[in-house]
């Protein structure tokens, strides 16, 4: 079986390498054209797909809970969402070809940087079947090829949906190998996946931190990735608590169980006491358990002690830590000594000091006045994301098309020769 596998996985990533020097020259008409028969191809088979994933779900329902089942279930608007994500991936710019800038030598040679498709990406994720899709989206506007190991709880939906990618490929006239499902639940496959480095030029892993960790361990090829989003919003002595208080609602309540969700709430003492009983009434009520550090458990008694380890805890729930510190200073220390480098936050209206904040602060995306909820791809502006990086090479934060891309440089020049 070992070999069987090991062969499945070289011959997956031999044939990813093959479809991605012809995905690399697609025009962008051709990868437009293959999304928009995505999309077309995903509501005529909804039926299909649902019963598939159907599977899946039973199979599950006794071994996960309900926050994994919920994102294993491919709705009617989950389905509407991935086809509509298709289009809109569709309508983005290409990246691919493009010159962002040229400058003249002094012999009189151009040169200059133009994008180019980073090759095979091999992505590794949990429980969501929309990934599946997301991804290939993606890869595929910006001329890469893919290969897709989802978690084995997903396995009738992601080999459905990867066979309706691979037919809408081919219908724009480009290779069904483009798009791969890794199509087997042995674990072996990942390993195997991994130890592909002549053929997978990058892997990204979505998932839990053990996942993560893994990946990272036994990659024998560059991996971009986030272990965990720590996320921190710091409450300034000059903050309108009104905003604020509306902020951390956000950050926290919304959606507790994403990676952009606040877990750390940091406060300076100036507004401690008249924040504190104000904020912790409307997240109580909300179902959110605080725990806190002395001079918060001071302001507001009854409140569980926070230990070391809640500190650069990941919660994704309803619990929240929370720290009372003198300063931005003290803001800056703790997350230094705590974070993740996820996502940041200041509420103040101070200019000097949402300055100082946004310069000090070494996170992916470090906000001024907003909820750590907007380090998204799509609230920024990229159109979708294939996951958020908070390792800096070579991209840092939310990724969209753009960062699926790399440089080359090109010489323009009329004869010129070195001296």
């Amino acid at each position: 079986m070992g070999t069987t596998i090991q062969k499945m996985m070289q011959s997956m990533s031999q044939r990813a390498r093959g479809a991605s020097r012809l995905m690399a020259r697609a025009p962008s008409e051709a990868k437009n054209l293959a999304l928009r028969e995505m999309a077309a191809l995903l509501r005529q088979h909804r039926t299909e797909i649902q019963a598939e994933n159907s599977k899946d779900v039973a199979a599950a329902e006794a071994e996960l809970g309900a926050a994994k089942i919920d994102r294993l279930r491919i709705t009617d608007r989950v389905l509407e969402d991935m086809a509509t994500g298709l289009e809109e991936v569709a309508q983005l710019s290409d990246p691919v070809g493009t010159i962002g800038k040229m400058w003249t030598r002094p012999n009189g040679m151009k040169v200059g940087k133009m994008r180019i498709p980073l090759g095979v990406i091999g992505i590794i994720y949990e429980s969501r079947p929309n990934v599946t899709v997301d991804a290939a989206g993606l890869c595929l506007k910006a001329g890469n090829a893919v290969i897709l190991r989802g978690g084995s709880e997903a396995i009738n939906s992601n080999s459905c949906l990867a066979s309706i990618l691979q037919e809408a490929l081919k219908k724009g006239g480009l290779p069904g190998d483009g798009v791969q499902v890794v199509s087997t639940t042995d674990r072996q496959a990942v390993t195997e996946l991994l130890k592909q480095e002549e053929n997978i030029d990058l892997i990204i892993p979505r998932g839990g931190e053990s996942l993560i960790r893994f990946v990272v361990e036994n990659a024998h090829m560059p991996v971009l990735k986030h272990y965990k989003g720590v996320c921190h919003i710091f409450v300034d002595a000059s903050a309108d608590v009104t905003m604020a208080e509306s902020i951390c609602m956000n950050a926290k309540v919304q959606r507790p169980g994403v990676c952009n969700a606040m877990e750390t709430l940091l406060v300076h003492e100036a507004v401690a006491e008249s924040f504190l009983p104000r904020v912790a009434k409307s997240l109580s009520e909300a179902g959110v358990e605080l725990r806190g550090c002395q001079r918060t458990q001071t302001i507001l008694p009854g409140v569980k002690e926070a230990a070391e380890a809640d500190w650069f805890e990941e919660y994704l729930d309803l619990i929240l830590a929370v720290r009372v510190v003198p300063n931005m200073a003290g803001a800056i220390e703790h997350i230094e000594a705590y974070g993740s480098m996820h996502t940041e936050a200041i509420i103040t209206t101070d200019y000097q000091r949402a300055h100082q904040f946004l310069q000090k602060v070494d996170s992916s995306v470090v906000l001024v006045n907003a909820s750590t909820r907007f380090n998204d791809g799509y609230q920024l502006g990229l159109g979708a994301e294939i996951g958020i990086s908070t390792s800096k090479l070579h991209a840092f934060g939310p990724m969209g098309v753009e960062e699926l891309t790399t440089n080359k440089f090109v010489v323009l020049g009329d004869g010129q020769v070195r001296e």
